[in-house]
C-alpha cells in the first residue's frame, strides 16, 4: 500500500481471507457451495520441488525452487480485498470452518498466527509469570523441551493439562545467567563485531536520586519501558 513492496500496478491486495464458496473449479471435492471457508494466506501447489519436501511456504508453483515462495494473494496475483477471490489450488487451501467459530476467531489463522503457533521443538519463557510458563508448555510437541529462564518470586504450578499428564515427554530445564569474565569479554566481542546491538532496550535513564521514579515506571510498566538504566551522577 504505501510502496515499501512493490507489485503490479492495479494489483488487488490481501491475503489472509475468510470468505463463502460462490464456485468450484474442476477437480475441488468434499466442499460444498455455500461452506463457510478459511483461505490460506499461503497457496502451494503441493506438486513442486518444495512442497514435495515438506517446505510448503517455499512453493515455487512450477516455476522452480527460487521462486518467490507460496506467497501469491496480493503478490504475485489478485488478492483478497474484493467481493470474489479466485484461490489457487483450493483443494489444498481452504478448510471448512466449524459452525461454532466465528470469523474473527479464525481469520488470523490464515497467516500470522499459523507463522507464530506450532508443536515447538523448545519454547522459551523469560518473563518468570505462571501464564507464560503455561503457554511456552502448552506449545510444544511431544519431546520437547521448556527452556526456563524466567525468576518465579512466586508459586510456580505445572498444569496437569498442560503437562500432557507427566507422558508427553516434556524436558524442563533452568538455567541463570552464567558468571565470569570470560563469558563477558566473548558476549562484548560479538557486540563490537556489530552482531547485536542491545542498546533499544534502554528505553529510560534516571539519575541515582530519581531512581523510585525509574523503580516505578519499569516496575508497572509504563510509558513503553523495557529496561531502565540508572547513573550515578
Amino acid at each position: 500500500m504505501r510502496g515499501e513492496y512493490p507489485v503490479s500496478p492495479g494489483l488487488i491486495i490481501g491475503h489472509e481471507p475468510v470468505g463463502v464458496i460462490e464456485e468450484f473449479g474442476p477437480g475441488v471435492t468434499g466442499f460444498e457451495i455455500g461452506d463457510r471457508v478459511l483461505v490460506g494466506a499461503i497457496t502451494p501447489c503441493g506438486q513442486c520441488r518444495a512442497c514435495l519436501s515438506g517446505q510448503l511456504s517455499q512453493c515455487g508453483h512450477g516455476e522452480g525452487y527460487e521462486a518467490i515462495g507460496g506467497w501469491r494473494f496480493g503478490n504475485t496475483i489478485n488478492g483478497a480485498q474484493a467481493e470474489y477471490l479466485l484461490v489457487p489450488n483450493a483443494q489444498a487451501n481452504l478448510a471448512k470452518i466449524p459452525d461454532e467459530l466465528t470469523d474473527e476467531q479464525v481469520v488470523l489463522l490464515a497467516d500470522i498466527a499459523s507463522t507464530g503457533f506450532s508443536g515447538a521443538d523448545v519454547a522459551i519463557e523469560a518473563l518468570g509469570m505462571q501464564e507464560t510458563f503455561e503457554n511456552a508448555l502448552r506449545c510444544l510437541r511431544p519431546g520437547g523441551t521448556l527452556s526456563s529462564l524466567g525468576v518465579y518470586s512466586g508459586k510456580l504450578q505445572v498444569p496437569y493439562d498442560a503437562f500432557a499428564a507427566g507422558l508427553g515427554d516434556y524436558r524442563i530445564t533452568t538455567t541463570l545467567c552464567p558468571g565470569g569474565k570470560e563469558r563477558m569479554r566473548r558476549l562484548m566481542e560479538v557486540v563490537k563485531g556489530g552482531r547485536v546491538d542491545f542498546t533499544p532496550l534502554l528505553t529510560h535513564t534516571f539519575s541515582l536520586d530519581e531512581i523510585k521514579e525509574g523503580y516505578r515506571i519499569f516496575g508497572e510498566p509504563i510509558d513503553g519501558a523495557l529496561k531502565v538504566a540508572i547513573k550515578p551522577l
